[in-house]
């Protein structure tokens, strides 16, 4: 069928854009005009009703499975004599998140959703067989959901398939049309490796695969090893499905938290307790003033989207990355931005596409620009006014402190800083 355009009528559901094509069918963000929510609607390309076997087959699956981590039809039927599919909509896919900086408690979280979505399709003896970042959906509350059914089976005593799925995760027996529930496993696998270590490996995954040292930095030596096994060339050599690698992730992390708890005898030598202490101090007196509610990515201390650089450890752009409160991001620092300002206010980035011709209040607005002209509101530690791009000149003060960077006069936590967090200037206590 042709592409549907926006405010198109199909039914009772009114297209608002559409999100992804693939080869089969074309899927769109829709509003449901009766029950007025937001819905994903799926529609084959083929206006042959003969063709519409395999998203019959994904509807009668994804009915059978109720899990709060496995992606729900909402409705399904023939409109127009278009084969309709309405599911639920969500965010973001997992393959877009992945492009971003993750912290590892958020991408922990992730894998545990993903691996109980897939355990239960495995307790009711389905085999999806197409287990890849792109079918698993972000809904609000970081909740992830598994779609798209196409492709699963259902175990049976001896099972042939064609090779379906996606070439970089498939596993080698599905490849050749044997698909087992170790096959998924294997999928899996690779999925949470890229989500845990940023890279994906390929052919023919020998140990250590590639990113192997960024993930041994973020994980534990046991987790490492869940993954091994999951990704072993031998079905026979991985977990026997989902359920069997699940309650091995989870007795992992289980017993990390156990260790965690056991403090050892030099753990105040070592520091560790003391700059926890310091950063939970900290927070109490300026996390509302300055907005910390980040983490370094090195040293992990608090950090905000407005500092040049970490107070705790002087890393360049320390949150960039991070999920900003922001409704948009400016694409050269990644600092959030609003959608009317016409330049980044903190790296003194190029211009923006203009997404809005009506102006947004702001509470956090406290000052205005020096330029006569322009006037703009000002949030504390703007760097560059975001509506004429000029300098700000003003010494922003950090209330709650008297003290000041030496080199650039901005207000500083000395008790508390190694480093000026806006010029990166070692902070000197007397």
């Amino acid at each position: 069928m042709a592409l549907l355009r926006a405010r198109q009528r199909i039914g009772k559901y009114r297209i608002v854009g559409r999100i992804a094509s693939g080869p089969l069918a074309d899927v769109y963000r829709a509003q449901d005009t009766i029950q007025k929510i937001k819905v994903a609607l799926k529609i084959p390309k083929s206006d042959n009703g003969s063709g519409h076997e395999e998203f019959l087959h994904e509807v009668q699956v994804a009915t059978r499975l109720r899990h709060p981590n496995i992606l729900s039809v909402l409705n399904a039927s023939y409109i127009d004599e278009h084969f309709v599919i309405a599911m639920e909509l969500g965010d973001e896919s997992l393959a877009d998140r992945v492009e971003r900086r993750i912290s590892n408690a958020r991408a922990l979280d992730l894998a545990g959703q993903a691996l109980a979505s897939l355990a239960h399709a495995h307790e009711h003896k389905i085999i999806h067989c197409d287990i890849k970042p792109e079918n698993f959906i972000l809904f609000p509350g970081n909740q992830l959901k598994l779609a798209d059914f196409g492709f699963a089976k259902f175990n049976l005593r001896t099972l042939k398939a064609s090779g379906s799925g996606t070439i970089d995760y498939i596993a080698p027996e599905q490849a050749m049309g044997r698909p087992k529930f170790q096959s998924d496993v294997f999928s899996l696998g690779l999925v949470i490796y890229r989500l845990l270590s940023g890279t994906l490996p390929e052919w023919p995954f020998e140990w250590p695969l590639a990113g192997h040292e960024k993930l041994a930095a973020r994980v534990r030596p046991e987790l490492i090893e869940v993954l091994k096994k999951a990704i072993q060339l031998d079905p026979k050599l991985r977990y026997r499905d989902a359920v069997q690698m699940q309650a091995a992730f989870k007795k992992t992390l289980s017993q990390a938290r156990k260790q965690k708890r056991v403090k050892p005898k030099n753990l105040t030598r070592r520091g560790t307790a003391w700059r926890q202490m310091q950063w939970r101090e900290f927070q109490r007196h300026f996390k509302s003033e300055l907005e910390t509610r980040h983490q370094c990515r090195r040293c992990e201390g608090p950090v905000s989207e407005s500092m040049q650089c970490c107070p705790w450890c002087g890393f360049d752009n320390p949150a960039r990355g991070c999920e900003s409160r922001m409704p948009a991001t400016c694409p050269r620092c990644e600092r959030g931005v609003k959608n009317d300002w016409n330049y980044c206010s903190w790296c003194y980035g190029p211009g923006f596409v203009e997404e809005a011709s009506r102006s947004y209040p702001d509470r956090r607005y406290s000052s205005r620009c020096d330029n006569q002209r322009c006037g703009g509101r000002l949030m504390p530690f703007m760097r560059y006014c975001p509506w004429c791009r000029k300098k700000v000149r003003r010494v922003w003060k950090l209330k709650g402190s008297r003290h000041r960077c030496k080199a650039c006069n901005w207000g500083i936590a000395r008790d508390y800083w190694h480093y000026c967090a806006w010029c990166r200037e070692p902070v000197k206590r007397e």
